[in-house]
């Protein structure tokens, strides 16, 4: 056999015509799936891959991991790029590859592969994660191969590849666009999604229930908080209470599905450079993001939290461009989780036709004070207190305007009305 390679595959056409063409070129390729949500039959890929010729498929349940160290991670830092796009493909492609160069490792391989285009952002996530984790490791990218891209210059030269190598093709229609699926989201883009003048008709989506469709009554959930992670589900409806964070994520998806929520169409910036447009379906974690962000508001420090919401894009930009095993992330990280102490509580959510509601929260550990909150009770708060206050916020704002009075000549000056 040849060098060894450890290839990231899906049973998709791009993937497995990268498993003949490495085969051709002389490799001996291992093919790793992993399962992060995504509806596939395994079972049948792993066939297939094996027919064509690998020496070895590892199939490896990821969805617990992904949930509880990448997904809950993301949301105790209330990720949102471009304070849009939960991420959902982003956190997917670090643990994946994360698993890609443990098996490397494992199988004794020089070499690791990879399906994604030279002009996305998970070529980028894949790499920079197999040169945090498996420096010594070379990477396999076909579709920045010169020979590759001179051999495959579309769909349908794939598709002749194929069909000349035996490689089982889907009997299927394929979508005119891309989608990308996970137990966070699935994406749609590119294809007939490129303009993005054109609006997205509702047999693009697939996650979600049309808002119109959804039930005309809410839905009423609790979602219960310890150190700023959930640990319990309740539906108020039924009385149906989930634990366990892979468990309650799927419950969350359920419900959001039915309620139409969690739906995203937006452009975004690429790291690359390209402008793209993206249509996501997140509904689980639209929920659980709301719910935090609003047990945050009552149980952590003001100061705290302001410097918190200063980090948090950045955050969201490292994890994006795939630097989540990055020297930057684990201090951002260090940070987050050293905020999330203390963060215990129970939200309230209404669900209803693509909202999510926060009505009502409690926290045994809130820092609200409803009598020196109040506008009609004192509770201590002497409010003469507050004309110092506002002397001391007052003097720079003082100093600053004589400044601007001698630099635009009186402009700012008073003027004394007459006096008879």
């Amino acid at each position: 056999m040849g060098t060894k390679v450890v290839l990231a595959y899906s049973g998709g056409l791009d993937t497995s015509v990268i498993l003949k063409w490495l085969l051709n070129k002389g490799y001996e390729v291992i093919c790793f799936m992993a399962n992060v949500g995504q509806q596939e039959d395994f079972d049948k890929a792993r066939e297939k891959a094996l027919k064509l010729g690998a020496s070895k498929v590892f199939l490896e349940d990821l969805r617990e991991e992904f949930v509880t160290d990448y997904i809950f991670q993301a949301l105790k830092a209330n990720a949102l790029y471009e304070g849009r796009y939960l991420l959902g493909t982003s956190l997917a492609r670090p643990v994946i590859a994360k698993h890609q160069v443990r098996i490397a490792k494992q199988e004794g391989a020089l070499y690791v592969a990879h399906g994604a285009t030279g002009k996305g952002n998970d070529q980028v996530r894949f790499e920079l994660t197999y040169a945090a984790l498996g420096p010594l490791l070379k990477v396999i990218s076909p579709w920045k191969d010169s020979e590759f891209l001179g051999q495959f210059k579309g769909r349908t030269d794939m598709l002749k590849y194929a069909e000349e190598q035996g490689i089982p093709v889907s009997a299927t229609v394929k979508k005119p666009y891309s989608e990308d699926e996970n137990l966070m989201h699935i994406s749609h883009e590119a294809g007939i999604l490129e303009d993005p003048a054109r609006a997205a008709t509702e047999d693009i989506y697939s996650r979600t229930n049309s808002p119109r469709i959804a039930p005309d009554e809410e839905t009423l959930i609790d979602i219960e908080f310890k150190d700023g992670l959930p640990t319990a589900v309740v539906n108020r409806g039924d009385g149906k209470r989930v634990t366990g964070n892979l468990a309650m994520f799927l419950y969350l998806n359920d419900l959001g599905r039915i309620n139409g929520i969690g739906r995203m169409d937006m452009v975004e910036n690429r790291f690359v450079g390209i402008k793209s447009r993206g249509i996501y379906e997140s509904p689980g974690a639209t929920i659980l993001w709301a719910a935090h962000r609003d047990i945050e508001g009552i149980a952590m420090d003001k100061e705290v939290m302001h410097l918190k919401l200063t980090l948090e894009p950045k955050f969201s930009e490292y994890l994006y461009n795939g630097f989540w095993f990055a020297p930057e992330m684990d201090f951002l990280m260090a940070a987050f989780n050293q905020s999330q102490e203390a963060i215990d509580g129970t939200v309230t959510l209404s669900l209803y036709k693509g909202n999510v509601l926060a009505i009502a929260r409690t926290s045994p550990t809130s820092l609200y004070n409803q009598e020196l909150g109040s506008m009609d009770v004192e509770g201590g708060f002497d409010q003469t207190d507050s004309r110092g206050f506002i002397r001391l916020n007052a003097i720079r704002l003082k100093a600053h305007n004589v400044i601007l009075d001698k630099k635009h000549i009186g402009l700012f000056h008073v003027i004394q009305p007459d006096v008879e």
